[in-house]
């Protein structure tokens, strides 16, 4: 949604100013939230012991495509603003495309490993997430919820 994307490709980070635009843009304008009563779609909830987040994921899968990702619940602007990112990314991608975006996010996130940052787009908004510990399960709790989903799927194909 941002048309400057040159601020956070070929490696380099994105300003603060974007990044809090970002997540704010996403918090009150969310991409996908609202579930689907389509009995196609795969559920999980997920709910934080230390925050108030507390959300509900559904992903569509089909031939491998993962063709649509909901959700829905109460949570923090990192957490809405996560999963409305993710969302997006994830959406119309295969199932290897959709775990790779996971990993990348995930190896970000925790700081475990290398990252793309042009495979990330919108999510690196939260690039410095892992300084603030106790943050991190906010913006990851609708997103292990996807991968779990992710998972899942493949477990029953």
């Amino acid at each position: 949604r941002y048309n400057d994307r040159k601020m956070y490709r070929g490696g380099n980070l994105m300003e603060e100013e974007l990044k809090r635009a970002i997540l704010l843009d996403n918090y009150q304008d969310p991409h996908n939230k609202g579930l689907s009563s389509d009995e196609g779609y795969l559920s999980i909830h997920n709910a934080s012991d230390s925050c108030i987040d507390d959300i509900t994921v559904q992903l569509k899968i089909e031939d491998n495509i993962i063709k649509d990702v909901r959700y829905d619940g109460v949570g923090c602007t990192i957490c809405i603003g996560s999963c409305s990112i993710m969302s997006d990314l994830l959406i119309g991608k295969t199932i290897a495309e959709g775990k790779n975006i996971l990993n990348n996010y995930f190896n970000m996130i925790n700081e475990t490993g290398s990252f793309d940052p042009e495979l990330l787009e919108e999510a690196n908004a939260f690039d410095t997430l892992s300084k603030q510990a106790n943050r991190i399960k906010c913006g990851t709790i609708g997103v292990k919820a996807m991968s779990d989903l992710i998972d899942e799927y493949e477990r029953t194909e």
